[in-house]
């Protein structure tokens, strides 16, 4: 196990995060599960190390740049980051948006993905086969009313995936972007409404099977462990009720 490849995975507290740390395990990797809350990314961890597999847990809050970089001292070498924290808040149109959600998106969206991917890029050509994952959504690649602050954060997670693969071409490191559509977690909805549990609900109304946790997760681990030669450059992921992110299919009751 001392010789198995690092993946360190961020928001892992739930949700896409923490299946994505569970299949990475899975696949031989030794996981740093990062998350702000530290009992929830201990509880997960420890599932894992009772399944047999190798992890640890690191309460981090990706936008504190140096708490980060405290973090990134404890790495020589690491295999693979996924960037994976990030989260929506409220559904406002442009015109009553508020400019604190729209802030707090970005930091956590774009600057969350810019200080760990910054920090951890040593450690990644280090290693000689290095993957920087970056978790974006369908909302970076095509608006949708009510979405203009998330979708204008999830677009610069995009754009950061997009040119650092530019920026480093030659180096041992691959950059992936794997953009989810409709995913029904257990937080993701309820967070952007502030705990409206009706008004997440109404989300995935009608919707036969949107997209799991794990559904995603295994996109990210498949899309990990290609050859190294391989770069998934972008793999849009969506349920097949969803055509886009304005039109999905929804069964009446």
């Amino acid at each position: 196990m001392a010789s198995a490849p690092i993946a360190v995975v961020t928001g892992a507290s739930s949700g896409i995060g923490a299946a994505t740390a569970r299949q990475l395990a899975a696949a031989g990797y030794r996981v740093v599960l990062t998350a702000r809350r530290k009992d929830r990314i201990e509880a997960v961890a420890a599932e894992i190390v009772e399944a047999g597999h190798e992890a640890m847990a690191y309460e981090l809050d990706v936008t504190d740049r140096a708490a980060v970089d405290t973090f990134a001292t404890a790495f020589r070498k690491i295999a693979v980051l996924v960037n994976n924290a990030g989260g929506a808040l409220g559904a406002d149109p442009v015109a009553t948006g508020d400019p604190a959600d729209w802030r707090q998106m970005y930091e956590v969206n774009v600057i969350g993905v810019l200080n760990l991917t910054q920090a951890l890029l040593p450690a990644l050509i280090a290693s000689g086969d290095g993957t920087v994952v970056v978790l974006s959504s369908t909302a970076g690649h095509a608006s949708y009313e009510g979405g203009a602050g998330y979708v204008a954060a999830k677009n610069g997670a995009r754009v950061l995936a997009e040119t650092l693969r530019l920026e480093i071409v030659g180096q041992p490191v691959r950059v992936i972007e794997i953009a989810p559509g409709m995913v029904k977690t257990e937080e993701f909805a309820t967070t952007r409404f502030r705990g409206d549990t009706e008004k997440a609900a109404k989300v995935y109304a009608g919707v036969a099977e949107p997209l799991s946790a794990d559904d995603v997760a295994e996109t990210v681990t498949w899309a990990v462990t290609r050859p190294p030669h391989v770069n998934v450059d972008l793999l849009v992921v969506r349920p097949r009720a969803q055509a886009s992110n304005s039109k999905v299919h929804r069964e009446l009751p």
